[in-house]
């Protein structure tokens, strides 16, 4: 396996569409045997529309990954509550880009950039089993877990926890 380049940096508004198309492509490839295609359809069109792109650009923390010019994946960090906690909101690369450590300097980028956090916190669904993975490679450690009604569709949502 041969080392890719890439560079991370700060999501810019003219990267909107690009970063909705890797967050549909990297959903429909993880959850096609998790979340039926109509739930994931429907809660991306809430979730990554073009207007709650803008909002997420003006009040969380954005990083996108490019291998070349081109946009391979984001993530999405909130804001640092008052206890010094974050939220990873969103951590998505297309297929062929995963296992190369674009993810893994998208997560320190977050780490890096965002003031006094002290730990990061995220949700995963229980049978994504690469996100899984990925969490407990990095040191996140499972918090708690849950049932969610995710549009009618019901998952087990297991949270995990990254203190930095």
């Amino acid at each position: 396996m041969f080392k890719i380049d890439f560079k991370i940096r700060k999501m810019q508004p003219e990267d909107t569409k690009y970063v909705q198309d890797v967050v549909k492509k990297s959903w429909n490839s993880t959850y096609k045997d998790i979340i039926p295609l109509e739930i994931q359809e429907n809660f991306l069109k809430t979730a990554y529309n073009d207007n709650m792109m803008a909002k997420r650009l003006e009040q969380s923390y954005l990083f996108i990954a490019e291998v070349e010019g081109k946009i391979v994946g984001f993530a999405n960090f909130s804001s640092v509550k008052e206890e010094g906690q974050i939220d990873l909101l969103a951590i998505y690369l297309y297929a062929e880009y995963q296992g190369q450590g674009i993810g893994s300097a998208l997560l320190n980028e977050g780490i890096k950039k965002v003031d006094n956090a002290k730990e990061i916190r995220v949700n995963v669904e229980k049978d994504n089993h690469i996100g899984m993975s990925f969490y407990k490679t990095k040191g996140f450690e499972i918090m708690n877990e849950f049932d969610e009604d995710f549009n009618g569709h019901r998952l087990k949502t297991i949270q995990m926890v990254l203190k930095v």
